[in-house]
């Protein structure tokens, strides 16, 4: 029914426990899911990603029958300054993540672009040059995984929330494999223009997150603010961008009973523009 390479994150039924939310997306047609797995955004992975964890949240996405793209991860403010024990404790949380990538069959995971801030903690520059450092670290622990690392920049809300600060990442980030996934919501809602942030990320693009924004707020239904998705898809063709694309409606502008509705709708709407 909808288009081959367009699935649907769980973070749009983030309201629902993981086997209903799943069942929502097979039920509306889709395929293929990004695993939502942010604290305080998306519960459907325990933060404390132990065996036990990992071999039930596995278990529910084979029993669903949809394929994974991608897990949607956080493990801390990667621009932060840790201790031995933070340093430890992350790595834990990495190689978990990366388990749980593993054993349901995706693709990547994904991490943020820094810390939910703007602020620097140490400098702009050093700031860039560890989270650089740290997502490169992380590309490199995935590979032993045998799963890519993608991050999501820019992110509006997160330390690359605009094109310059997305494109010193992307720079410092150049021929290490490590992979962009642009959100159109999180653009538009920095007051930035798609095709600018695509001009300036021509061939690194892996992944398309699909909410639409209007600036300051990234929280709409796809035709409820100005991402212009017609431009902007058709851009993404042009570029020769084969990846695929994920509705993530983290949305505040419905109630949860009419979220399978929107997403349908926009579902479809996106499959006649791809």
């Amino acid at each position: 029914m909808f288009n081959s390479r367009l699935g649907c994150s769980t973070i749009s039924f983030r309201h629902q426990e993981l086997p209903a939310a799943l069942r929502t997306i097979t039920g509306l047609g889709f395929n293929e899911l990004d695993l939502g797995a942010l604290p305080g955004v998306c519960n459907h992975v325990p933060y404390n990603l132990d065996d036990t964890a990992v071999a039930a949240v596995t278990a529910d996405v084979a029993a669903s029958g949809l394929s994974v793209r991608s897990v949607n991860g956080d493990i801390g403010d990667l621009n932060a300054v840790l201790d031995d024990a933070a340093r430890l404790a992350r790595e834990r949380h990495l190689e978990a993540l990366l388990t749980l990538a593993a054993t349901t069959g995706a693709k990547a995971l994904v991490l943020p672009c820094g810390a939910f801030s703007h602020e620097a903690v140490k400098s702009l520059e050093e700031d860039l040059d560890e989270i650089a450092a740290q997502l490169i670290h992380a590309g490199h622990r995935a590979a032993e995984f045998g799963v890519e690392l993608w991050t999501e920049s820019l992110h509006f809300l997160r330390f690359c929330w605009n094109l310059e600060r997305a494109e010193l990442l992307a720079r410092r980030l150049a021929g290490s494999g490590v992979g962009i996934v642009m959100d159109f919501s999180h653009i538009v809602a920095a007051g930035e223009d798609p095709q600018e942030y695509l001009t300036r990320h021509h061939g690194r693009i892996s992944h398309v997150h699909l909410r639409d924004a209007v600036p300051g707020n990234i929280n709409l239904s796809i035709g409820n603010g100005q991402a212009d998705f017609t431009a902007g898809l058709r851009a993404l063709t042009l570029s020769g961008y084969t990846g695929h694309f994920s509705l993530e409606l983290e949305t505040r502008d419905i109630t949860d009973d009419e979220r399978p509705a929107a997403a349908a709708k926009a579902a479809s709407f996106i499959t006649d523009h791809i």
